[in-house]
This record gives C-alpha cells, sequence and structure tokens, in this order.
C-alpha cells in the first residue's frame, strides 16, 4: 500500500510523519521533499536494528556526509553519559547546527537523540526512525525527549519536535513478539481515551494487528499517531489538556523504577499494567462504569497482556512503588496526579490521591 502521510503542526514546529512498508529507502527524497538539508548527519542507532536495514539509509543518503553511532539502549543506559557521547561526537566532527541527527531505533533511541540533538549549539536538526511498534505509535509523536535518573524515569529532558518522522513497518519484522505487544499497550491507550469506535476495531482486529498483517498495522500506527498529534497540537507543554496521555504512565513508571528497570518488566508491559491499575481505582472510586471496565479488562486479559500486578511484585514492593509516585514529574502537590477514566474516550484530569490512598489500593492487589 501507499504511504500514509500526517502532518504535526505545534507552536515550535511543523513535520510529517510517513507510514508505510520498504520507505526508507526513499529517505534521502523525503529530506528533499520536506526541504530538510543538511551537509552532515550522524546516525545514532540502536544496537538492534537489522544491519541490511542500516545499509538502505546509508545508500540512500549516500551523497552525504554520514557518520554512525552504535548505541545500547536500555533504560539504564538511558542517561547523560550516552546523551554526552553523542554530544561528542558531534563536537569533534564540527557539526553545525543545520547538520542533522538522525535517530534510528525505539522510544529510548528516540528519546536520548532528541535531547542531545535538544542540546547540541541549543538545537540542530533532528530526523526521527522510529523501529518498534512503540515508538512508532507514540513517543516519536509530540517531541518529548529526556534521560533517567536514580531519582526516577525522565526527569531531565525537554520538548523539542523533529523534523520528520520516517515509520518502516518493515522494521517490526525483526522484532520479538514481546515487542510487538509493548506496542500495542499504547495503542490500546489511545483508543481508551479518545476513540470508542478505534476501540472496537481494536478488540476486532487485535490478531491482524499483533501479526503485523497489512493493512491494519499501518491503520492502528495511524490512527494511534492521529490521536496523539491532535492532544499535541492543542497542548505541546504537556500544561493541561496533553496530561490525557499519562493514562497508565505514573504507575507504569514507578513499576519500571521499582525493578530498576530489568528485562523482567519492560517500557510497554509496564503501561499496560499501569492502564489495568487506573482502571481499577477508577472503578474502585465508582468513577467508571461497569460495561467500559470489563469490556477492557476482558479484552486485555483474553489478548494475554500483562494484567496481574502480583506477577512481577509482592508487598515488599510496596513503599519503594509509592516512593517513586511521589517523585513523579507530573504531581505539584504532596498527593499524586493521575489520569483515570470516566468512560472509553473520557478521561479526568486532576485526580489526586494521598501516599495513604494508594498504599491501601495497591496493597490490596498484590494481596488478592
Amino acid at each position: 500500500m501507499k504511504p500514509i502521510k500526517l502532518t504535526v503542526k505545534t507552536s515550535t514546529e511543523k513535520y510529517p510523519i510517513i507510514i508505510g512498508s520498504n520507505i526508507i529507502k526513499d529517505t534521502s527524497s523525503f529530506f528533499n521533499n520536506n526541504s530538510i538539508k543538511f551537509e552532515k548527519a550522524l546516525l545514532v542507532i540502536d544496537k538492534n536494528v537489522p544491519k541490511k536495514m542500516i545499509f538502505k539509509i546509508k545508500k540512500s543518503l549516500s551523497k552525504k556526509e554520514v557518520f554512525l553511532l552504535l548505541i545500547s539502549t536500555s533504560e539504564k543506559n538511558k542517561n547523560q553519559n550516552t546523551v554526552n557521547l553523542i554530544l561528542e561526537n558531534l563536537l569533534k566532527r564540527n557539526f553545525s547546527r543545520q547538520d542533522c541527527l538522525i535517530s534510528v531505533g525505539g522510544g529510548i533511541a528516540g528519546d536520548i537523540g532528541g535531547f542531545a540533538a535538544s542540546l547540541y549549539k541549543r538545537g540542530l536538526q533532528f530526523i526521527n526512525i522510529p523501529t518498534t511498534l512503540l515508538s512508532q505509535v507514540d513517543s516519536s509523536v509530540g517531541g518529548k525527549t529526556g534521560v533517567n535518573t536514580k531519582y526516577g524515569k525522565n526527569l531531565i529532558g525537554s520538548f523539542y519536535q523533529p523534523k520528520l518522522v520516517l515509520s518502516d513497518t518493515d522494521f517490526l519484522k525483526s522484532l520479538p513478539k514481546r515487542e510487538i505487544i509493548c506496542g500495542y499497550g499504547e495503542i490500546l491507550k489511545h483508543s481508551i481515551i479518545a476513540d470508542k469506535n478505534y476501540y472496537i476495531y481494536l478488540k476486532k482486529n487485535i490478531s491482524y494487528i499483533l501479526n503485523l498483517k497489512s493493512p491494519y498495522i499501518e491503520r492502528a500506527i495511524y490512527k494511534s499517531c492521529n490521536i496523539k498529534k491532535k492532544v499535541v497540537q492543542k497542548d505541546e507543554k504537556e500544561k493541561k489538556f496533553r496530561k490525557i496521555l499519562n493514562f497508565g504512565h505514573t504507575f507504569a513508571h514507578s513499576y519500571e523504577a521499582t525493578l530498576k528497570y530489568s528485562r523482567k518488566l519492560n517500557h510497554g508491559e509496564a503501561v499496560i499494567l499501569g492502564m489495568v491499575s487506573a482502571l481499577k481505582l477508577s472503578y474502585e472510586k465508582k468513577l467508571l462504569n461497569k460495561n467500559d471496565f470489563d469490556s477492557i479488562c476482558n479484552h486485555i486479559k483474553k489478548s494475554n497482556l500483562p494484567f496481574y500486578l502480583k506477577n512481577y511484585f509482592s508487598l515488599k514492593d510496596l513503599n519503594r512503588i509509592i516512593r517513586f509516585m511521589l517523585n513523579d514529574k507530573k504531581n505539584t502537590t504532596n498527593k499524586v496526579n493521575l489520569i483515570l477514566l470516566e468512560k472509553i474516550s473520557k478521561p479526568l484530569h486532576h485526580k489526586r490521591y494521598s501516599k495513604i490512598e494508594l498504599k491501601s489500593f495497591l496493597k490490596k492487589e498484590l494481596v488478592n
């Protein structure tokens, strides 16, 4: 099928997202068609990206001076040291602000690359080529960049929009099933907070999507990007409305940090668990109706997605989970700020809960 294009317009940047199969062979053409000009490019590449895909990008950019920097991408390596490594490569080759940094990898590579681009000479052209389903439907859209610290996830970062996003679905064919499920978590989130018809479509076609069947996978990526695009265009810097995208994420980030970003639970799985926690809290607080609660929970369980918190944590982890929730960057008081749900496509802002309330809620989840 032909590539799909949508355009994100924010106060700081206007850029296209191109979605399709085997589109990276035309990387140079997409640059030219979108007036992206440069002499030198640094490709910051996740070591797990297949070499044949990197070759296609390099071949397309054969008329440019291209440098490669392979990085190990994990939540533990998503730190200032990796950013400094990228900056050192840019500095020693004397990149100008008109040159560009091209991130090729999942969400971690995009976050680190985008953050380095925002810092270098106060702003270098940034191109994002997301290679995982999770990054294609979520982190590559909206301009959030950043790194982790021992105090929590993404506590240091910036908003920095790319010049172009190229989402080639051929990258997804090299991913293990676990990574596809991770991406589906964000796809499901977008439908839950914004579009009931999309949610119904996902329930009907999940097997096609998880098996990367065309045109189902392309449509799912496009629909998710379009939902996030509309949210970002209304609130680029997450002052208010954009916070709905954090549905499940405050729980998720604390789960990841509690496990010290181990492979036991990756980001997408944590997001699914976090959404389940947010759904259960919404239902417990009598905010969410039973029909929607049962529908979403049954869909997650029937799809063999992560559901039970006690499969990953025990009571001994409770205080640590709460501590990371209290450190979340979205909090403005001594209570934890959460996005909950009233019904499918109607999220609730500014629901704040105390340490005692959350501890009581999570304790039941870990015991029952």
